[in-house]
């Protein structure tokens, strides 16, 4: 990992752990009468939040409020940064469920539904989805207009137009070989909507012009393929101890992916291709986005 990357990182990580460790994940002073029966919902939730993690999204939230000069610390910067990690979340607790990739493991430890059950990682993956959003509606430091408009492009990036279609066009594709354009346009969704929004949601944070929302929208496009292509990698080449999952998996389910359709050499060359490309895009930013090429350049040379 680039020696900045890791730092940036890091001090992305504790801000947000900070304010993770402050926020309650099951509020219910509006409606519940005897909260005390949820406690242990509580204790999933956290769970599943607190069980490792890279925080990419966060990170990238971070690195576009930074490139648009918005990045000094506030209470509403990271609240919208915790919002995007919890719904990164919610999708990693209902991917391992039996019914989607069925996996035992996320970041080396029992997922979820193996550590409770699964009714209760559904209704984790509900609640921190419901969360994510009124940590935003409620964020202090953010002006009314922002909000809407964060809510809205977060909603959009996570339903069934961005993350939950990708999902859906993952699982219908199990078995089948897809060329290279339903490829790139399964993991623009299941992948790279969130991570756009990620960039997106730091833009409006910081007022960014219409221009700089796009080369941030753009950078977004291409990294977050990017890192599809080396996830993809890493299923075959990746240990599993590094990673905290069962590598291998993609290959057994036939699924389709870069390193079935480009083999491992040319799903490398494609990462590094991308990888120019998303720096290419930051041209405009000069200093003020070099956290966001440092991470850029380790989502592609990562291991884990």
């Amino acid at each position: 990992m680039n020696c900045g990357a890791a730092a940036y990182i890091e001090e992305c990580r504790n801000r947000l752990n900070n304010l993770l460790d402050t926020v309650p994940l099951v509020t219910t002073d509006r409606w519940a009468t005897n909260s005390a029966g949820l406690a242990e919902l509580e204790n999933a939730c956290r769970y599943a939040l607190t069980n490792g993690g890279k925080r990419i999204r966060p990170v990238l939230f971070y690195g576009a409020a930074d490139a648009v000069g918005a990045g000094e610390s506030s209470e509403g910067l990271d609240h919208a940064a915790l919002a995007l990690e919890m719904i990164h979340t919610y999708s990693l607790v209902h991917d391992d469920l039996p019914a989607m990739d069925d996996d035992d493991l996320r970041r080396g430890k029992p997922s979820l539904h193996r550590a409770w059950d699964e009714a209760t990682a559904i209704l984790v993956g509900d609640a921190l989805q419901a969360r994510a959003f009124e940590l935003i509606a409620g964020a202090p430091d953010l002006e009314a207009a922002q909000k809407v408009d964060m809510l809205a492009t977060l909603a959009e990036a996570a339903g069934a137009g961005g993350m939950v279609g990708g999902q859906y066009l993952d699982i219908s594709a199990t078995g089948s070989n897809l060329d290279a354009r339903n490829l790139q346009a399964m993991h623009s969704l299941k992948t790279g909507a969130l991570i756009r929004a990620s960039l997106a949601l730091g833009g409006i944070v910081g007022g960014a012009s219409p221009a700089q929302l796009e080369a941030l929208d753009t950078h977004g496009g291409h990294i977050g393929l990017a890192f599809q292509v080396v996830d993809d990698l890493l299923d075959v080449e990746g240990d599993p101890a590094a990673l905290g999952k069962t590598c291998g998996k993609d290959g057994v389910a036939n699924k389709p992916t870069y390193v079935q359709l480009l083999g491992v050499e040319g799903a490398r060359a494609e990462s590094r291709r991308l990888l120019e490309l998303a720096l290419e895009a930051l041209a405009g930013f000069g200093d003020a986005a070099a956290g966001l090429r440092n991470l850029a350049r380790y989502i592609v040379t990562r291991d884990r």
